[in-house]
């Protein structure tokens, strides 16, 4: 009677490890999958980050274009100005020889006489 007890006993205590490996089993595989999903997520989280933060700097980089472009348009606009300035004092000074020559021209005339 003593060996049916023990092995009884046996039998129980082989069934409860079987029952708790089988429990920990899913109980692992199920953490896995829980794992994975956070995993996957944190992987979405990341990507939407750096798309973002690509979308941030081509954003800085369109605007620094744009305003290269309006600094550029600005100095050429002030350098056709200025241009515009010199051409007209360098005519008055042309003006101004011109007539200065054709002073003396008359002084010489008149003194020649």
């Amino acid at each position: 009677m003593k060996k049916i007890i023990a092995t009884v006993i046996t039998g129980l205590f082989a069934t409860s490890v079987f029952a708790q490996t089988a429990t920990t089993s899913t109980a692992a595989t199920s953490t896995e999958a829980k794992v994975e999903a956070q995993a996957n997520k944190d992987v979405a989280k990341a990507d939407a980050k750096h798309t973002k933060e690509v979308a941030k700097a081509d954003a800085k980089v369109d605007k620094a274009t744009a305003e290269a472009k309006a600094d550029v348009a600005e100095a050429k606009a002030d350098a056709d100005k200025k241009k515009a300035k010199a051409d007209q004092k360098s005519a008055e000074k042309k003006a101004d020889a011109k007539a200065d020559k054709a002073e003396a021209s008359a002084d010489h005339v008149a003194h020649s006489r």
